[in-house]
């Protein structure tokens, strides 16, 4: 088993775990590992942009009070605040990095989207997340004091104490043990300090806008360690997947119906939105993606229909490149004809629990990014905050690591010796069938059971399931030796759990939870719901 140590260790490649990259590296060595290439994250894919205050007709107050709105009235007013004043300076570090923002007449050209009162989201055409992450590539690639670990699948925290001994305050992490997926042995990762941006959980939902390495490694792995999960039940479907059998997880922006898309269904090309929301096509996420599940179920269709062809060809190759050409691509002009759309999971606004700073439960742990729950997004995120809080939290991160750096470094050496991987009798597998129909069982009865609309016989039932298939799994992790697609499984199974646990325990309806036996907001459950592997939940 190979040992490495550096100052710093961050785990996932995307906005937050590349700004804290970078930051970083002004105070030590840093390690980024990443589960698959330096290419694949949410953070890549992300297309509307990042929701900052840069426009004389707006306000922070504005920005703050739609966020909150969104929210559902679970929003932390005090993180909201703070987040929305420093958003500003991190697009200022964005710009410094090499990132274009579309501009129009010298100004950024700034888009509208769902749920904001005004026009504050920059972004670089739609493919803003890439031109992100590749100037932070760019800054990270040419910083000696930084090195990037690609293939390397994180199994578990490294820790001072064996979990079942010791809540998280009085234990501390000490780096991860990670597969070397080109070898199949494991590495062991020490750290002064380590840092979780590995990006949420949309795979453990059937459809999902997000790459297929979004399996909530980190969140799984906090909740093995002890740590709270907060708001899990807070799933985000994003109201337009395109729908087309070629057409993998491709996402269509927000940022369409902030330019006057509309949805219609086939047949009648009558709009629906105006019966469920006054704002129409731009009313918060959770509403839109209820609509549209309501449509289907109603009518007995496959699609809605997002349709922004009155615009015109020259208006959407300049705004909308990436979805023109691949929409194209696929025979699909949305110059000419409607773009088939359908919900699909999105993001996480809930994950593992930090305060204002990033720091974790446990010493020597931070996260940020989407694994994180800051309080930011409550019960429903708003459009574009979510590239804005990855900036904020990784700039906070990184400043607390630094107060206290000199407590856990010592001569670049780890604190202390760290037990070496133990393979005990783990053998080659010889039913990989387990590992892939488990996998897709699991993703189908959330995405049936547990997923934009809800039931208490229906979370009772995926409950049961999970819990037979989580048993499955710990078996076969035992017995044999470790791949990727088993680390990804066991946490998928992991989260589901989390999931269905936190949906289980808000007896009501708010934001993106809806439960329809219980259809009304109550102020009883005006607070997160936290849930670990204790037992505690509520």
């Amino acid at each position: 088993m190979k040992d490495f140590h550096s100052d710093f260790l961050v785990l996932g490649g995307g906005l937050a775990g590349l700004m804290l990259a970078e930051k970083l590296s002004r105070l030590g060595t840093v390690t980024v590992l990443v589960k698959r290439d330096t290419r694949t994250s949410s953070t890549g894919l992300a297309q509307g942009g990042i929701a900052a205050v840069t426009a004389a007709d707006d306000s922070f107050e504005r920005h703050a009070d739609d966020t909150i709105k969104a929210g559902g009235g679970l929003c932390d007013r005090e993180i909201v605040e703070l987040t929305v004043r420093e958003g500003p300076a991190r697009v200022k570090e964005l710009l410094e990095l090499g990132v274009k923002f579309s501009r129009r007449e010298g100004a950024f050209d700034l888009g509208l989207e769902g749920g904001h009162s005004a026009r504050r989201v920059l972004h670089c055409g739609d493919y803003t997340g890439r031109e992100i992450q590749e100037a932070l590539l760019a800054a990270c690639s040419r910083n000696k004091k930084v090195r990037i670990r690609e293939r390397r699948p994180a199994i578990d925290f490294i820790l001072a104490e064996k979990a079942h001994s010791c809540r998280p305050p009085s234990n501390r992490c000490l780096g991860v043990y990670a597969l070397d997926e080109a070898t199949g042995r494991v590495e062991t990762f020490t750290a002064g300090q380590t840092f979780l941006a590995s990006g949420g959980a949309g795979k453990v939902y059937r459809y999902t806008s997000n790459p297929d390495t979004a399996t909530g490694d980190g969140m799984a792995m906090a909740w093995r360690a002890g740590l709270d999960l907060a708001n899990m039940e807070f799933v985000q479907f994003h109201p337009t997947c395109l729908y087309h059998p070629q057409a993998k997880s491709f996402l269509i922006s927000e940022a369409v119906r902030g330019e006057g898309g509309v949805l219609t269904l086939a047949g009648t090309g009558r709009r629906f939105m105006p019966k469920y929301h006054k704002a129409a096509e731009l009313a918060p996420r959770d509403i839109v993606a209820r609509a549209i599940d309501a449509e289907l179920k109603r009518t007995g269709q496959d699609c809605a229909w997002l349709d922004i062809s009155f615009k015109g060809g020259a208006f959407l190759k300049k705004r909308f490149p990436q979805i023109h050409a691949r929409c194209l691509a696929l025979g699909i002009d949305i110059a000419k004809s409607p773009i088939p759309v359908v919900p699909a999971t999105h993001f996480f606004c809930g994950g593992v629990k930090v305060d204002k700073d990033g720091r974790t439960a446990m010493p020597g742990l931070y996260a940020a990014g989407e694994t994180a729950y800051t309080g930011l997004h409550g019960a429903n995120r708003l459009a574009s905050n979510s590239l804005m809080e990855a900036c904020v939290f990784a700039h906070r991160a990184a400043e607390a690591a630094a107060a206290s750096a000199g407590d856990t470094m010592r001569h670049g050496v780890p604190v202390q010796p760290v037990p070496a991987w133990k393979y005990g009798d783990a053998r080659p597998s010889d039913e990989a069938v387990i590992i892939s129909h488990n996998w897709d069982e699991i993703r189908m009865l959330m995405w049936n059971y547990v997923g934009i609309v809800r039931s208490d016989k229906r979370l009772e039932r995926a409950r049961r399931r999970i819990d037979i298939i989580s048993g499955e799994i710990l078996r076969y992790y035992w017995d044999f030796l470790l791949t990727t697609d088993l680390l990804e499984l066991r946490n998928i199974a992991c989260l589901a759990g989390a999931i269905i646990d936190s949906a289980s325990a808000r007896k009501e309806s708010r934001g993106l939870h809806f439960n329809i036996d219980y259809p009304e907001t109550s102020d009883r459950f005006l607070r997160p719901t936290i849930v670990n592997r204790y037992g505690n939940k509520g």
